[in-house]
């Protein structure tokens, strides 16, 4: 069977083209009230945390493709929800995609927030070109299924605690209004 894994490891996937990716320092977002059924669009710069209602969005990358490539925009984000004693709540940490904002949007009870696009990038990641398949010699195939093995499982003096990072307040806050009502802030402030 691990021959078969190893094997496996071998094999580059046919057709599929690796494309370089643009790094921007912007990411768009859109983002719906769900009280009010109102939808604002806002950009958020990069390590920046902005508020959309009870939501803390902070993007951590953005990136785009050159225009002669295959459209896609994906962005790494953290988003928390600010409860009512104060407290922070991680409620998504991941990947989302813009060409599936459904898949991998934050879908709240009140606010749903999903990517819509990456600006102002100007950096281009030029992305590794797949060698060619080259079947694995019987030795390094035995290396290789070791060291899947040892490494699959934590080592008891590992500490796996993630690092704790530094929490930032918003420097810019959402609150979708319904004009006809005078939308309602819950924290009191605009």
């Amino acid at each position: 069977m691990a021959a078969g894994l190893v094997a496996g490891l071998a094999v580059v996937t046919p057709g599929h083209a690796l494309a370089d990716k643009i790094k921007n320092p912007t990411a768009v977002f859109a983002g719906l009230d769900k009280i009010t059924g109102r939808i604002i669009s806002f950009e958020v710069a990069l390590d920046e945390t902005v508020q959309f209602g009870s939501l803390q969005i902070t993007p951590r990358v953005c990136y785009t493709r050159p225009q002669t490539e295959e459209p896609q925009t994906t962005s790494f984000v953290e988003v928390e929800e600010v409860l009512a004693n104060k407290k922070f709540k991680k409620i998504f940490s991941g990947w989302m995609f813009s060409a599936s904002p459904g898949l991998h949007g934050v879908e709240h009870p009140v606010y749903d927030a999903w990517l819509t696009d990456c600006k102002g990038g100007t950096e281009i990641i030029k992305t590794a070109k797949p060698k060619e398949e080259q079947p694995l010699d019987e030795d390094l195939a035995k290396e290789v299924s070791r060291t899947l093995r040892t490494t699959s499982r934590p080592r008891d003096d590992e500490d796996e605690k993630p690092k704790r990072t530094t929490r930032r307040a918003p420097t810019r806050k959402f609150y979708p209004q319904n004009p006809g009502r005078g939308g309602v802030n819950p924290f009191g402030t605009y």
